[in-house]
């Protein structure tokens, strides 16, 4: 009975994803790209699963918290080695991707939560205080990363020198670390599921083998999902092209490639009446995408002596302030309906229609 555990779809994906790319078999051919991709999607529903036994482990918020830490580190990595490479677009990559991420995770992934979660229960409740505290701590990382390089004077253009990296970089994980601390530790019961749906029963948490097993499988999950999906950007990037939309496209895609680990996760969990842990998952994931990649990219950057963009233009910033705005307008009654969904997966259409038609 051991072993049959084993040999379970959640298990064998993840190893034979990792074999496929390790292996050098995803070599830009036909038949391999097809095989990749059906790797990358299985990779990512087996993802979705270790995390889910994981959060049970440990229970709210850490569950949440693992899951957000494990994928941005793994997309730090994923940027620096695509800077470090000297690719056509290095010099924005990294802000393309973060922005990228928090405008699919702040209107993507919580709109479809917010209409999947209301249409089944009508309207789900949320702590207000926990959905406070995340934005409070996005919206200074966001300002201080995206939108200050363009009105600083010591260097021309949308760029930080060394020592307001340094000086960003630190406040970043200031803010980041106390988020941490408030949210583990002062005030956990923020964070904590109230309303579940009362017809799902709770099945025993797993063991500690059961806990350890996931855990290194969900490791070995985002980074196959992280390292396959770089591995077919090539071919991303040429279907791009052939339809004639602007390269900026390609981080868009990669991104919900990256992201659909907790995105799947937290939809899932609004359609258990779990809203709480969408937002643990949706904003956490957001709040660590910028507050630990900036840091991580910034000191590469320093060492390596790369320059590098920050700073975003009109049209991006307008769009995220419009984000944050309809998600604080929908998150500030403490509870959702399906049209604060809508109004976010309209706000994302038009985020990507501006990027395929800027």
């Amino acid at each position: 009975m051991k072993y049959r555990k084993l040999l379970q779809w959640h298990t064998v994906f993840p190893i034979i994803a990792a074999i496929f790319y390790l292996g050098g078999f995803l070599n830009n051919t036909i038949i391999t790209n097809i095989l990749g991709a059906i790797l990358l999607f299985a990779t990512v529903l087996s993802a979705v699963h270790h995390a889910e036994v994981v959060a049970h482990k440990v229970g709210e918020p850490y569950g949440t918290i693992i899951l957000a830490i494990c994928i941005t580190i793994l997309e730090v990595g994923l940027i620096i080695s695509f800077m470090l490479s000297g690719s056509e677009g290095a010099l924005t990559y990294a802000r393309d991707t973060v922005f990228a991420a928090v405008m699919l995770i702040l209107n993507g992934i919580l709109g479809v939560c917010i209409l999947v979660g209301s249409r089944k229960y009508s309207e789900q409740f949320l702590s207000r205080s926990s959905a406070t505290t995340y934005l409070v701590s996005l919206v200074a990382i966001l300002v201080l990363t995206l939108i200050l390089p363009n009105y600083t004077s010591s260097v021309t253009g949308p760029f930080y020198n060394s020592p307001q990296l340094i000086f960003v970089s630190l406040a970043c994980l200031v803010i980041y670390g106390a988020f941490l601390m408030f949210q583990t530790v002062r005030h956990r019961n923020y964070f904590i599921i109230t309303e579940a749906d009362e017809t799902t029963h709770e099945a025993d948490p797993p063991s500690n083998l059961q806990t350890v097993i996931s855990l290194v499988l969900l490791v070995i999950c985002l980074a196959a999902v992280i390292f396959i999906a770089k591995g077919l950007s090539p071919v991303i990037e040429n279907l791009v092209e052939s339809i004639g939309a602007p390269r900026a496209l390609v981080g868009v895609i990669i991104a919900t490639v990256v992201l659909l680990p907790e995105g799947l996760a937290a939809v899932r969990a609004a359609a258990k009446n779990q809203i709480q842990t969408s937002i643990n998952l949706a904003l956490g994931s957001a709040l660590a995408s910028v507050g630990l990649t900036i840091p991580a990219v910034a000191l590469m950057c320093i060492i390596f002596d790369i320059p590098f963009v920050l700073g975003l233009d009109l049209k991006s910033t307008i769009l995220l302030a419009l984000s944050i705005f309809i998600v604080m307008l929908s998150l500030s009654r403490g509870k959702t309906n399906h049209l604060y969904g809508t109004v976010l997966l309209v706000n994302l259409a038009a985020y990507i229609f501006t990027v395929i038609f800027p």
